[in-house]
């Protein structure tokens, strides 16, 4: 398995010593042990800390995708109205998603390179449609940019719409959250971004209107949220829990505390800002547009004109860096810079920036 020495690719991130360490203890079995249920409460009080929810939050064993997959399957039927508000590649996943469950599905698509501004455009399509649910993501990782919730939040209320769900995957612990301020009923995260966890564990904020509708769907499947609504209390999970990738996630946000989540995302911004910085001094090009909002966890940045990505990468890679491609219509267009957790280090971003200045002017 090949180790970069400047890893920046945004997600899954560079995983710290302390986080790898726990999960070399043979735990015994989460069935049986009263240990591993007390380790669970932990791990959900300190996501609700970091989310700022009085929610619970499900912890299921999987990468993040499972817990977009988990939230729509258990809240969904064919023929249920969603809005989808999208701003790049996750947001219209969000869409094809729904429509694979048989959803009605609108789009309001915003450009890649954007973020949300037209809350008139919102407010209409809501009432216009009266969705079911309204999709979003927070943080656009293969764009680069991050989009406002808390005014979506309350065309919600003000419509009455049913549900909210959010992706927070790659903001959460680099950027400032709130699920209650911003009326989210479904807000999705995974371990393998900001936290800086391995990508074993997914997890999501439930509302106690989204374990109504939850308790109507009563959805089956192996992604199922219905199992996890006692699952503490009586001891009882759907599947066999993962002991350690539940203590690798506990020790990932514990370390996140200890720093003090303030502390941590100002970190995030600051190396985000210094990133910028020096990409527009190299004459690189961001991809997000000046009014838009650049993300604090992820830089997106056109390819040089004179070179391309396959190019660029493999110069990278002998010089031991790696930052990541992208995806779609930005493949092979657009690249990333992932300061995101362990990698918002502005040592290691300094090197990386000096790294890319040099390859970038010598070829």
């Amino acid at each position: 398995m090949e180790k970069y020495l400047i890893p920046l690719v945004p997600g899954p991130v560079s995983v710290p010593k302390e986080v790898l360490n726990v999960a070399t203890f043979n735990y015994g079995s989460a069935d049986l042990e009263p240990e591993f249920l007390t380790m669970y409460r932990e791990t959900e009080r300190l996501l609700q800390k970091m989310m700022n929810t009085k929610n619970h939050v499900v912890i299921q064993t999987g990468e993040g995708m499972l817990a977009l997959w988990t939230a729509l399957k258990s809240t969904l039927v064919s023929g249920d109205r969603v809005l989808v508000i999208s701003t790049g590649i996750f947001g219209y996943g969000f869409g094809e998603m729904a429509e694979s469950i048989g959803c009605e599905v609108k789009t309001l698509a915003f450009g890649f390179d954007e973020t949300i501004t037209d809350f008139d455009l919102i407010e209409k399509a809501i009432k216009d449609f009266q969705p079911k649910m309204i999709t979003l993501v927070q943080n656009e990782t293969p764009s680069g940019t991050m989009n406002p919730v808390k005014e979506i939040g309350d065309l919600k209320v003000k419509y009455d719409v049913p549900l909210l769900c959010v992706d927070i995957v790659s903001g959460l612990g680099g950027s400032c959250i709130d699920v209650d301020g911003w009326n989210v009923d479904l807000a999705l995260g995974g371990s393998q971004k900001c936290l800086s966890a391995p990508a074993n564990m997914a997890f999501l904020s439930v509302s106690e209107k989204a374990w109504e509708i939850v308790k109507e769907v009563a959805y089956p499947g192996y992604e199922a949220l219905l199992p996890f609504l006692k699952a503490v209390e009586t001891g009882y999970f759907p599947y066999t829990p993962y002991w350690h990738g539940i203590a690798q996630l506990r020790k990932a946000c514990e370390l996140i505390f200890e720093e003090g989540l303030e502390n941590c995302i100002n970190r995030h911004h600051t190396v985000a800002e210094y990133c910028r910085g020096r990409i527009k001094e190299m004459g690189l090009k961001l991809y997000p547009l000046e009014d838009a909002i650049c993300s604090p966890t992820v830089t997106a940045v056109y390819v040089p004109e004179h070179m391309t990505w396959e190019k660029l990468d493999s110069e990278l890679r002998l010089q031991n860096m790696v930052v990541g491609g992208n995806y779609s219509c930005l493949a092979g267009k657009v690249f990333r810079i992932g300061h995101m957790g362990s990698q918002a280090n502005m040592n290691l971003v300094k090197e990386a920036m000096d790294i890319l200045e040099t390859v970038i002017h010598n070829i």
